[in-house]
Formats: structure tokens, C-alpha cells, sequence
């Protein structure tokens, strides 16, 4: 009789979630995963749109993670192959993921910045209707994405870099951020040999066009957009994962990310791939190719240990 009970009160659950998400006409089946698309989460008239990966959970809310997609700041979806992956995987170990696209191309800074952010805010908002705990929220983000997302997790609450809307007054902070192969220090990126190794020659694709300014015309610009120059003691945990062969982003981006942390005393943790490149999810490489280990348990791990656990 209790497991009967339990099986009733879990269809029950799962029904209501489905109405919540807005039935089967506004989701995508994806087996043990709702997905729900293009959902409106900025100001009216803006055309950016996020997508909402609902795990099928137990009872209570869930934490949740914002994904924010790569693409050097001027390109890219929140519906690639790559971040689909990613946020699948999360929301079938019970994470509500969220994948953001924001403003791309010239000019974009600070309101790409912005828009992650009020993802963030969003999920706070609408957390009673897509069974979110508002307490445990995370970000992740790959490549510029990871630039994005260390923003993200260091800013909260600075009034210079906080979005008047839509969503005054609510919290844009986060627990938890998953960096991957992301830009930490616009003013220290490096060119690369071919197999990874930086060297030394300074590297500023896409960013005097997204910042409006080159490094020598507003260098404190610059220093304002790199995350490193905002961790205090009291920054969220940071997972880092890059790989020692890229060379569209240097890999003494992370170390350097690492070191600042460390001097901060915050927990994080650092995974360098050896032989792996840029663009890669989880378990394989933008080509297919597996990658040395799998990171699933490696992120799942990270965020129960920061977010706690799933119902």
C-alpha cells in the first residue's frame, strides 16, 4: 500500500509538472527529460529566448543551472549539439537546466553580461512554477560562455555590473560555477603554438568589438570585464576544466583563474585535459572523439557537494 501511495503521489508530481511546463504542446519528449523552447525571459521586444531542460524529479524542488553557450561573444545558440548535451545530462541526474541565448556582436558588453544575469533572476521568479529551489542555483558556461558565467558568479550585487530589469530587487547570485575552457583575463590571453603552449603574444579576438574599445584605448575596461579582478573571499565555488591542447583559448587562462582563487581561499577545483582541445561537452569533443575521462560525474559531483542533493 505505501508503494502504491508513492507511485500515485510521483504521477501525480510528474502530471503537474507537465501542465507547469505547459503541456505537450509547448515541450519536446527526450525520454526521461522536458524540453521546454524558446521561453521569453528578458523585456518585451527583445528577441533572445532561453530553453528549459525539466528533469522528472521526486518531490521538493530542484537546484538548477543556467548554460551559457560559447561563440566568442559575436556567434553561436543555445540549442547547439554541445549544450544540449550538457544541460540533457544535468537534468537527468534532476538539475533544471537552463540554456540562454543573450545579445551577440558589437557593443554587446555590458548587456550580454545583463542577460545572464536576469537568466538567472528568472528562474528566482519562476521558481514556485517549474519546482526550482531559489536557493540553489548555479551557472555554466564553455568558452566565452565560461567568460560569461565567471561574471556571472563574481558580480553579484555590484551595482555597476547588476541589470535595472526586468526583475529589479531580485538576486542575480548564484552557488556554484562550472567554467569551462573560458576567458579569465581579457589583458593576459595568449596566442598559441599549435599543440596548446602559449606564447606570450597577446591575443584579443572579438573583444574590442563586443567591449567598444581596444585594450590600449580603455584598458580599465578591460580589467572590469575580466572575472579574475572581481573574486573576493566570498565568491561561489568554481570548477574549472580546460584542456592543454587548445588553442583558441590558452590554457594559462585557467591556471591563472586557479591561482587568484586560491589566493582568495576559494574552494575550487582545476581538471586539465591533456591532448583535448577547444569545444567539448561532458564525455566527447566537438568531432566525436572521446575525451580522457568523463566529466559527468566529475560536474554532477562538484554541484551536489555546492547545491546539495536532488530530490
Amino acid at each position: 500500500m505505501a508503494r502504491t501511495r508513492e507511485l500515485l503521489s510521483a504521477a501525480l508530481a510528474s502530471l503537474g509538472f507537465l501542465l507547469l511546463a505547459g503541456g505537450p504542446a509547448a515541450a519536446r519528449d527526450t525520454g526521461e527529460v522536458r524540453v521546454r523552447s524558446d521561453v521569453p525571459y528578458l523585456a518585451a521586444g527583445r528577441v533572445e529566448k532561453l530553453d528549459l531542460y525539466l528533469p522528472v524529479r521526486g518531490p521538493g524542488p530542484a537546484p538548477a543551472v543556467v548554460m551559457i553557450h560559447g561563440g566568442g561573444w559575436v556567434g553561436e545558440d543555445k540549442a547547439q549539439p554541445r549544450e544540449q548535451a550538457i544541460c540533457r545530462a544535468l537534468a537527468r541526474a534532476g538539475y533544471v537546466c537552463a540554456s540562454v541565448n543573450y545579445r551577440l556582436g558589437n557593443g554587446a558588453w555590458p548587456t550580454n553580461l545583463d542577460d545572464c544575469k536576469n537568466a538567472v533572476r528568472f528562474l528566482r521568479v519562476r521558481a514556485a512554477e517549474y519546482g526550482i529551489d531559489p536557493a540553489r542555483l548555479a551557472v555554466l558556461g564553455c568558452s566565452t560562455g565560461g567568460h560569461l558565467a565567471l561574471m556571472v558568479g563574481f558580480t553579484a550585487g555590484d551595482a555597476e555590473l547588476e541589470p535595472a530589469g526586468p526583475y529589479p530587487g531580485v538576486s542575480s547570485a548564484v552557488a556554484a560555477v562550472v567554467e569551462m575552457y573560458g576567458i579569465t583575463d581579457l589583458l593576459t590571453r595568449q596566442e598559441t603554438a599549435p599543440d596548446g603552449r602559449p606564447t606570450g603574444r597577446p591575443k584579443d579576438v572579438n573583444a574590442p568589438r563586443v567591449l567598444g574599445a581596444t585594450r590600449e584605448a580603455d584598458p580599465a575596461l578591460w580589467r572590469l570585464a575580466s572575472p579574475v579582478n572581481h573574486i573576493t573571499p566570498a565568491s561561489p565555488p568554481v570548477l574549472i576544466i580546460h584542456g592543454l591542447a587548445d588553442v583558441t583559448v590558452d590554457h594559462g587562462q585557467a591556471e591563472e583563474l586557479d591561482r587568484a582563487l586560491a589566493a582568495q581561499g576559494v574552494p575550487h577545483e582545476l581538471i586539465l585535459l591533456p591532448g583535448v582541445g577547444h569545444q567539448f561537452d561532458f564525455t566527447a569533443t566537438a568531432h566525436g572523439q572521446p575525451l580522457p575521462r568523463d566529466l559527468t560525474p566529475v560536474v554532477l559531483a562538484f554541484l551536489s557537494r555546492t547545491l546539495g542533493p536532488r530530490p
